[in-house]
């Protein structure tokens, strides 16, 4: 590396920072600090637990982006100095700030991309659903394709995943199926997911070796805390008890521990039957309605806005979002973004974030 394309490349990353900084508010962050910590030295603090806990999650957060900024601030100022330093020694060695200069992006990018993270339900658990569509058992192997996607996702990204509810297909793959992913940001990252699936192959299953196209659909909503209250009247519920019937351990299917609630004013229905016990059931499936109503506000406020700025642009949710191509090529496209790659194998291992990415950045600039 010359001098002049270390100075090249610092003019690149300062430009980068500049965004990040728009983004970020490092001031705002400060502030926002010392309101916090403010807080915490109040007298009652631990009077309400969860509340003390939230406050101290949020503290901890806005600390580690300090942390990283003031941290890729530094390491900006250090390759600064290297190219000065260069300038008067044209001898000097510039293999320690060659290396730097990608690390450095690569923490402005993933700061940034913290930044895009902003909604109050962005870090949150995810709770994700599958369906096929129609096609009978290609569309139900499709559907537990997607379903390993993304609980490999989830172990890349260090999450913990929990099957909740699971009906196996009736030769292959499932009929339905509920995930719960645990860690941070999990919904907020995820939330890019929501929607319909597309895959086109050759059919191992049809035994003339005919292509074929399959969908099957990812809903995915948040696993509401008690930082987020909704409120649901037991007058509009309808719940049902049955005998487990999907994978579990010795006895899952001796009592009718599974549980189905029906919100009657919606028609949105939840299940659970893998939890141990029926009371258990019945609080994880309520859980993840309250999810799916709080999302069903949000999809109405945006719908609101929407039609107030005439953007005429079609429900994300529901509608098709990529495509994953086998045969007679290999490619993944996002409709949405236009990301696509033609390593398939690595999509289908849980290699998300550049589709994941590109929809929160356009998401941003919406």
């Amino acid at each position: 590396m010359t001098n002049q394309e270390l100075k090249s490349s610092i003019n690149e990353i300062k430009e980068s920072m500049k965004s990040l900084k728009d983004a970020l508010k490092p001031e705002r962050v400060e502030h926002d600090i010392k309101t916090l910590e403010k807080k915490t030295m109040s007298p009652d603090f631990w009077s309400d637990q969860n509340r003390a806990q939230t406050i101290i999650a949020d503290l901890n957060e806005l600390k580690q982006q300090k942390e990283a900024y003031d941290d890729i601030t530094e390491q900006i100022e250090t390759l600064e100095l290297t190219h000065e330093l260069r300038k008067e020694d044209d001898s000097m060695d510039l293999n320690e700030a060659e290396t730097m200069i990608p690390k450095v992006k690569d923490d402005i990018h993933k700061l940034w991309i913290k930044t895009l993270l902003g909604e109050p339900y962005d870090k949150l658990n995810a709770i994700l659903e599958f369906h096929p569509g129609a096609g009978g058992t290609e569309s139900q192997d499709w559907a537990s394709m997607l379903l390993r996607m993304y609980t490999r996702y989830a172990e890349n990204k260090g999450y913990s995943v929990r099957m909740l509810d699971y009906l196996d297909g009736d030769e292959a793959g499932l009929k339905s199926a509920t995930l719960l992913v645990k860690g941070k940001y999990a919904y907020g990252y995820l939330k890019a997911e929501a929607g319909v699936h597309r895959l086109v192959r050759i059919s191992p299953f049809d035994s003339s070796g005919r292509r074929h196209t399959s969908f099957a659909s990812v809903n995915v909503v948040p696993e509401l805390d008690d930082s987020i209250n909704i409120e649901i009247d037991e007058g509009d519920l309808k719940i049902d008890t049955y005998r487990s019937s999907g994978k579990g351990g010795q006895g899952v299917n001796t009592t009718d521990s599974a549980v189905r609630i029906t919100h009657l004013p919606t028609n949105l229905v939840v299940t659970c039957q893998n939890e141990r016990s029926q009371i258990q059931n019945k609080a994880t499936a309520l859980n993840i309605l309250k999810g799916k109503l709080y999302q069903l506000e949000m999809q109405k406020k945006k719908e609101q806005m929407d039609a107030m700025s005439n953007a005429g642009v079609a429900n994300a949710w529901g509608s098709q979002i990529r495509s994953y191509v086998f045969h007679p090529y290999t490619m993944v496209k996002d409709h949405r973004t236009h990301v696509e790659t033609g390593n398939t194998d690595k999509v289908m291992d849980g290699d998300l974030d550049p589709f994941i990415e590109a929809f929160l950045s356009k998401q941003e600039e919406e």
